[in-house]
């Protein structure tokens, strides 16, 4: 595999060029976790926070995260994004939510970022609607679960992947 660094022989930052690569099916699929007290969990799933659907607005905030990742990430390159779909699934046992987010789109490089920042949004959009009742609530392990496409083909995490932190 040829690394090509983001810094140019002069070791300035530069925007790597990706024109000679082949145009592609990618897609991610990334995963973080929000846990927080009971009680907000419960005020979510009843669908009786004051601030509303907090899981609604929290999808829309991903996905819009999504579609603006190369306006946040210095040298990220914007990319024609064909689908974004997030999924949450509230786990009592742990009074987390989990959070995870596939993306695609036709192009010359990956799809990863935009997953990944459509997870960590879409979390921090349930920390701010939430804010007021639980302070405490701890964003963690956002990871990518997957990815396709590209000359590097298909990769998925494996447990000897997987880094408890």
């Amino acid at each position: 595999m040829t690394y090509t660094p983001h810094f140019n022989q002069a070791g300035e930052a530069h925007m790597v060029d990706v024109s000679e690569k082949s145009i592609t099916h990618r897609t991610a699929i990334s995963e973080g976790y929000i846990q927080m007290c009971a009680e907000t969990l419960q005020l979510i799933v009843n669908g009786t926070h004051k601030k509303g659907d907090v899981l609604a607005v929290a999808r829309i905030a991903g996905i819009m995260a999504s579609k603006k990742t190369s306006e946040l990430i210095p040298l990220c390159h914007p990319l024609p994004i064909s689908h974004v779909e997030l999924s949450f699934t509230v786990e009592k046992d742990t009074n987390s939510i989990r959070c995870q987010t596939l993306v695609k789109t036709i192009g010359q490089t990956g799809i990863e970022i935009e997953a990944l920042c459509a997870t960590q949004i879409a979390l921090l959009t349930i920390y701010d609607m939430c804010k007021a009742v639980d302070r405490g609530m701890v964003i963690k392990s956002v990871r990518l679960l997957e990815k396709d496409g590209g000359k590097s083909g298909h990769w998925q995490l494996t447990n000897s992947d997987s880094k408890t932190f």
